[in-house]
Formats: C-alpha cells, sequence, structure tokens
C-alpha cells in the first residue's frame, strides 16, 4: 500500500488523451490506516472519493456481499453492509462491485466469479477478477472456470453456478440460489454427501465425491442450506449418462489460476493498470460515465469512485482512469461496475451515489471490515514480498 502522501495532481488535455499525473502538489490523506478524501479536480471537470487502506495494518480485511444477503439478488451498497454479522468484523467502507445480470428467474446474479466466506457463489467467466491469499494479499488476472462434472462411465460435461438454465446447459444449485432451483422442465438430481469426501460450502478448486439421491424430471426443485442440485436443460439430459439414486459422481470447482484455499473473490474489468503499465486500448476515444475501480501497490489499496453525468464531474472513460489510477502509483487496479451503480460507503454514510436521487440496486459489493486486534499482535505487519503476478 502506498505511504502517507501521494503524489498526484492531474492535467486534463481532449477528450482524445487521458489524464496523466505529474509531480506537483500532494494529495494529503488524513492520518489513519483507512482514510478518505475527495478530490475536486477541474481538469475533467471531476469530482472523485477515495478511500485509501494501508496494509501494513493487519486487522483489516475485504470480503464480498449479496444483495439478497443469503442469496442471489438486488440491494443498495448501505443495505448489503447492514447484512454483515457483527461477530464477522466492523464494515468500515464499501463500493458496488461486479457487473450482474437481470431476468426474470435470477434478479442480480453476478457476470463472473464470486467467493465470500471462502464459498463459490457464482461461477467465473473469463473476465478479470480480483481475489484476495491467506494473508489478505491482493491479486487480479482473468479466471476462467473448468468446473465440470464427471459421471460413474468417466465422461464428463461442464457446468455453472447458481444461474439461469437453459435447454442446452447444466447449472449447480446451491442455497445461494434461493428457495428453489427456479428452472422449468429438464432433469434435476439432488446430491448428498459422501461419507470422508468434502461437503458444503462449496469452495474453489475442488474435487469432491457427491451421491445420488433423487432424479427428477422436472425442474424447480426445492433448495435449502444443504442442498446440491444438478440441473440440466432437456436437449442436454437427453445426451448424458442416466443416474439413479446410489450412483457416485464427482464434481470439480476447479479454476485458472487455481484458487485453493481463496476466501474472497470478485469480478471486475476491464484491468487497468498490470504490472505498473497502463493498459492500452485500441479506442481511447470513448464514453465518460462514472467509475467505480480497485487499486493497490505494496503499500496501500485505493477504493476510488468518480462521479458522472453532472456539470461539477463529467465521468472518465477507461483511459482516464487507468491514468489516473497509475497516477495514484497503483501498481495493479481494475474496474468494477459503473455508470448509475457506482456507490461509495464509508463509515456509516454513503459518500457517493453515481446519479443524484438513483441508489441503484446492485448485485454484490466489496467490503472493508475491520477485526478486532488478537492480543500482543500490535496490529502491524509489513506485507510479505512476491505479491505482484
Amino acid at each position: 500500500m502506498f505511504g502517507a502522501v501521494v503524489v498526484a495532481v492531474l492535467s486534463t488535455v481532449f477528450l482524445s488523451t487521458p489524464v496523466r499525473a505529474t509531480d506537483g502538489k500532494d494529495l494529503l490523506f488524513p492520518a489513519g490506516p483507512v482514510s478518505y478524501l475527495q478530490e475536486n479536480n477541474p481538469g475533467g471537470p471531476w469530482s472523485i472519493h477515495l478511500i485509501r487502506v494501508d496494509r501494513h495494518h493487519t486487522n483489516y480485511f475485504f470480503t464480498t456481499t449479496l444483495g439478497g444477503e443469503k442469496r442471489i439478488g438486488r440491494a443498495t451498497v448501505p443495505d448489503q453492509v447492514k447484512g454483515i454479522p457483527a461477530e464477522k468484523g466492523k464494515p468500515v467502507a464499501a463500493i458496488n462491485a461486479d457487473f450482474f445480470h437481470i431476468n426474470l428467474h435470477h434478479w442480480g446474479d453476478p457476470r463472473d466469479l464470486q467467493i465470500r466466506d471462502g464459498e463459490v457463489i457464482s461461477a467465473p467467466s473469463g473476465n478479470s477478477c480480483l481475489w484476495f491469499d491467506a494473508s489478505g494479499s491482493p491479486y487480479s488476472t482473468n479466471v476462467y472456470s473448468e468446473f465440470q462434472v464427471q459421471f460413474p462411465d468417466g465422461s464428463s460435461i461442464p457446468f455453472d453456478l447458481n444461474e439461469n438454465r437453459w435447454w442446452d446447459e447444466c447449472i449447480l444449485f446451491t442455497s445461494v440460489n434461493g428457495s428453489s432451483t427456479r428452472t422449468l422442465g429438464g432433469r434435476e438430481i439432488e446430491l448428498g454427501p459422501v461419507p470422508g469426501q468434502p461437503w458444503l460450502p462449496l469452495c474453489p478448486s475442488r474435487e469432491m465425491k457427491v451421491k445420488v439421491l433423487r432424479v427428477r424430471e422436472s425442474g424447480n426443485t426445492l433448495l435449502t442450506a444443504d442442498s446440491l442440485v444438478l440441473s440440466m436443460g432437456s436437449r442436454l439430459a437427453s445426451q448424458v449418462p442416466k443416474l439413479k439414486p446410489g450412483d457416485e459422481i464427482t464434481i470439480s470447482t476447479a479454476t485458472r489460476p487455481d484458487l485453493t484455499g481463496v476466501t474472497t473473490a470478485i469480478g471486475g474489468g476491464p484491468k487497468l493498470v498490470t504490472a505498473g503499465k497502463v493498459w492500452k486500448w485500441k479506442n481511447p476515444r470513448q464514453a465518460r460515465h462514472p467509475r467505480t475501480a480497485i487499486g493497490w501497490n505494496r503499500d496501500f489499496i485505493f477504493l476510488v469512485v468518480v462521479e458522472g453525468e453532472q456539470k461539477s464531474s463529467v465521468g472518465m472513460t477507461f483511459p482516464e482512469l487507468a491514468a489516473y489510477m497509475h497516477g495514484l502509483g497503483c501498481e495493479e487496479a481494475l474496474n468494477f461496475d459503473g455508470g448509475g451503480s457506482s456507490a461509495l460507503w464509508y463509515r456509516g454514510k454513503t459518500m457517493i451515489q453515481a446519479r443524484q436521487n438513483d441508489e441503484r440496486l446492485v448485485a454484490n459489493a466489496l467490503v472493508l471490515c475491520e477485526r478486532p486486534l488478537q492480543e500482543g499482535s500490535g496490529g502491524m505487519e509489513k506485507p510479505k514480498g512476491g505479491e505482484k503476478r
């Protein structure tokens, strides 16, 4: 993470030229391990809200939330923060996170990977994602799903997780989906644990053998906290081996890269800064919109929200946002959902909602929490080396 002062005065030229960081005045953040700053920059003009997190303080951690608290859904960022159990930690700051789908049966399905408290909620779809390792160090790259189910005869098919199912698809459902699979027709296989094998919650990059409990030639199977249901559309169901109660199949949640042990991850994209270099766009002449992003270096993590669609703040293009994150000193930076979804919450107050009087319902949020200091820890520790990918 960063030092106490970040050099980042921005000068702006024409719309087609990204904003550049220059040496000059300093952005002076308030003292403390977590601090908030609003920058009003006449170059855009822009109103930019920043949270700076000192990575040397190990009593802070990131988690993700769901719009339906324990289920897929949509809610404002402040309402999602309220759903974090007190025993988990004290929420300090939050931003909106991944893009999401809206359809009749899955109102607020995250577009990409989401892992919360070690449980895989949504499968990766190949876009850029953010995750944290066991020491709390952030990483970001494209994450690809290798989720598959293997049948007793050795054949296998890929599956997705907790999302709308079509006639030629296979979807694995957990209770995160809601009270039922919310599917029409097809074949649904209710699964149970095998003694000595892993079971729920569904963890990333894990292989587990499960037992067939029931096979239903219909949809909308009920879900409970201990449910695991494999659902196949009618076309796919006619092409795979038929199963019967007592059969054992193997479920794999493998990913590229391997996310074994990861407890927090969220989708986003595109990448803005990689290995200290600003990402290059073929078409830098883009529309300006409200933006949400996260960036980091060895000393600091930054949460950034840019207001837009106002006279006082016109929003940014991706090249402008990438240049801004690079100007903060970020070695890595990732864009999240923007437009009307952009929101930032800090210490009990909504600091920014992208559009006035438009507190959008979003699928998930990335939340910074404070855990109680462990006796004798001192709360300070230098981040470990080798954290860049």
